[in-house]
């Protein structure tokens, strides 16, 4: 198949890291943009490793998709293999205690009072990275990636530039080191991060993001659309629809 080229070229790093900083640990769900985020890295870092969360989500073929969409990764593309470390996972039910959200709790999918959608697991980002910048400081790495973004980030708060810079801050000065959170999704939209991913590894990678990766919110897979698989009518699958038919038009 081939994909049409983005509108605006993006241009791919090198392999020499950013500044001093020389070793990544990725959050890693084997979605779409976190899929992007780890490929990205893995030109960008001298040493990837990947941190998965297990916090009871619904949509729990996460947990198994991923692995299989990391492996897939370094199938398609040896080059990148000797960069790639170890994958973790943490577990964090306590997300699920709280619960009154979508992703936790067997609940329709809806806007609350607040004005925010039932998706938001509040506190969620933030746990993610208080978790991997202690990881981080265990496996003496400089830099946390996630694939947060203000552009697509349907109204989450924890998704916010001003969030990540403000955790950055917070654990620099708590773990007493020179973190960075590096989020090379913040202001794209889903077009946008189809083509840096083509930027990042052609069709090849965009293929294998289509096929591999899971970012339905249903943990739907016995359908693969245009855009991938998932049930097609959840937040996560018509953001993820449009991006692609904004991308390829």
């Amino acid at each position: 198949m081939s994909l049409s080229q983005p509108a605006t070229p993006v241009p791919q790093s090198p392999a020499t890291g950013v500044g001093r900083h020389r070793s990544a640990l990725v959050l890693y769900s084997g979605g779409q943009d976190s899929t992007t985020c780890l490929a990205q890295a893995l030109t960008r870092y001298d040493r990837v490793e990947t941190l998965g969360f297990d916090y009871g989500q619904r949509h729990g073929v996460e947990m198994q998709v991923r692995l299989t969409a990391r492996q897939a990764l370094v199938q398609a593309f040896p080059e990148w293999r000797a960069r790639l470390g170890e994958d973790h996972v943490l577990s964090l039910d306590v997300l699920t205690q709280i619960g009154g959200s979508s992703l936790t709790d067997d609940v329709a999918f809806a806007m609350q009072a607040d004005g925010l959608p039932n998706t938001f697991v509040p506190g969620r980002n933030l746990l993610f990275l208080t978790l991997a910048g202690a990881l981080a400081y265990r496996r003496g790495m400089s830099v946390i990636v996630t694939g947060v973004c203000e552009t697509d980030f349907s109204g989450y708060p924890d998704c916010r530039d001003d969030t990540m810079k403000a955790m950055q801050l917070a654990l620099n000065l708590g773990l007493d080191r020179r973190l960075l959170i590096d989020t090379p999704l913040m202001w794209l939209d889903k077009a946008q991060t189809w083509a840096l991913a083509q930027a990042l590894g052609g069709d090849k990678l965009v293929e294998l993001i289509r096929r591999e990766t899971h970012t339905c919110y249903q943990g739907v897979r016995d359908a693969l659309h245009a855009w991938g698989y998932g049930c097609g009518t959840c937040p996560a699958c018509e953001l993820r629809a449009r991006g692609w038919a904004a991308w390829t038009a």
